[in-house]
């Protein structure tokens, strides 16, 4: 009896040791189509920059739900959100054709091009609105001025 208490708290001990490891000082790859990198944790501070799908960075020190970057090149370093980076090692295939990273980013969450187009022709659903939605470009500046107007939170 003794020694399953044992090794229920020292499993119970290793479980919540992985779950909690810090990211600090490993290298890990941006996960979205592009990841704007921020001079501080907030949604409007100042663009540093911009890194894409792929990109491998280091993290230099974790904040919340925030992180320090390094990019690789160690052309831009600032803050991002950590659901951004994954660990796993982005890279497109060596065939002769070239991906965009707009296909990465799909074919990361399991769709493509002919998968996409059979939810289209399949369910007779017209998908012009989505397509349009996402074709939009709306500029941070433009964001905040309609949160600021509206009197709704503008971040964190």
């Amino acid at each position: 009896m003794k020694r399953s208490v044992v090794f229920l708290v020292v499993g119970l001990l290793v479980i919540t040791g992985a779950s909690g490891q810090s990211l600090t000082g490993k290298t890990m790859y941006i996960s979205t189509k592009t990841a704007q990198i921020k001079s501080s944790t907030g949604f409007f501070a100042r663009t540093r920059g911009t890194l894409a799908y792929g990109d491998p960075v280091t993290v230099l020190r974790e904040q919340g739900a925030w992180v320090e970057i390094r990019s690789a090149s160690q052309s831009v370093s600032g803050w991002m959100k950590s659901a951004g980076l994954t660990a796993r090692r982005i890279t497109a295939g060596s065939g002769s054709t070239s991906t965009s990273a707009n296909e990465l980013a799909l074919a990361g969450k399991g769709f493509n091009e002919e998968v996409e187009k059979s939810y289209q022709d399949g369910n007779g659903l017209d998908y012009s609105a989505v397509n349009a939605m996402e074709a939009l470009e709306i500029s941070e500046e433009d964001l905040y001025v309609f949160l600021e107007e509206g009197h709704l939170v503008t971040g964190e």
